[in-house]
């Protein structure tokens, strides 16, 4: 059997994937991810009345900045031009909860799967960033991978939660 870990040499050791001989094709990936809140705090976010300013849209742009700069971040990851980020939020008052969904699209010879994670994981660190002086027991839940199409392994799709 072929080894699934492709960052694993014959020998063991990690290394960077050549990709150069794969076609060029469409790429999407898309992540969900959400962080659960004391409900004072989300309407604190909700009525802009964080002490920081516009928690939202200083996610958004969080997640579209780590999205851009996911190869500086995990050591292994192709830099990539990407073609599209997009950054939306959901809120949900009955479990307290804002959930962020970062969609990720390039013309490339690799996934953008990471970019997605990537985005979405920090998209949520920042609005715990911005909301820790009023709530510091915030967690951070099922950052995960959506959906992925594109490449050699075809589409992959996750049920919404």
């Amino acid at each position: 059997m072929k080894n699934p870990l492709t960052h694993l040499d014959s020998r063991g050791h990690a290394h960077m994937v050549d990709v150069g001989n794969k076609p060029e094709t469409e790429r999407r990936a898309r992540a969900l991810g959400s962080i659960r809140m004391k409900p004072e705090t989300l309407e604190l976010i909700h009525d802009g009345l964080s002490a920081k300013g516009d928690v939202l849209g200083v996610a958004r742009i969080a997640a579209i900045q780590a999205a851009k700069r996911t190869s500086e971040l995990i050591p292994l990851c192709h830099p990539l031009a990407l073609t599209r980020i997009n950054a939306e939020f959901r809120t949900d008052t009955e479990s307290s909860r804002i959930f962020i969904e970062v969609t990720v699209e390039t013309r490339g010879r690799t996934g953008v799967e990471m970019e997605a994670l990537t985005g979405a994981s920090i998209g949520l660190l920042t609005i715990y960033d911005m909301c820790k002086a009023a709530d510091r027991a915030m967690v951070l839940e099922s950052i995960q991978l959506m959906e992925k199409t594109g490449g050699k392994t075809g589409a992959f799709r996750r049920n919404r939660p």
